[in-house]
């Protein structure tokens, strides 16, 4: 018998120590930064434990954010929207979003509003 090729996922075999894609590891890092004032704050005041943590728990939040996608969940509207799409890119949209002052354009038919107006006369 011959041998056969079977398709399978390669998106992630680019992976750095089994678990780190670039893309996750530049957010672990990103956090772990983020962490750093806290530890150096905490460490003035003789409490490196918690400081420690603070950086491991921020940078485990930027592994999150880096790797995992939106559940796909009709429980809540931002889910039903978003579901399936990577954390990064769903914040990434929604700073964008926040940046151009909350435009939203509504564009209605005429045909539409004549219906409204007719439905809502009641006399």
């Amino acid at each position: 018998m011959g041998t056969y090729n079977l398709p399978r996922n390669v998106k992630g075999e680019g992976r750095i120590l089994f678990i780190f894609s670039a893309k996750a590891l530049v957010y672990t890092a990103i956090g772990g930064a983020c962490g750093l004032p806290l530890y150096l704050i905490f460490s003035l005041l003789s409490m490196n434990v918690v400081g420690i943590i603070c950086i491991a728990l921020l940078g485990l939040v930027g592994f999150i954010i880096g790797t995992f996608k939106v559940p796909d969940s009709t429980n809540f509207n931002i889910t039903q929207k978003t579901g399936g799409e990577n954390i990064d890119d769903v914040i990434r949209r929604g700073i964008k979003f926040k940046m151009q002052k909350n435009k939203i354009y509504v564009y209605e038919n005429e045909v539409d509003k004549e219906v409204e107006k007719e439905e809502t006369k009641d006399e």
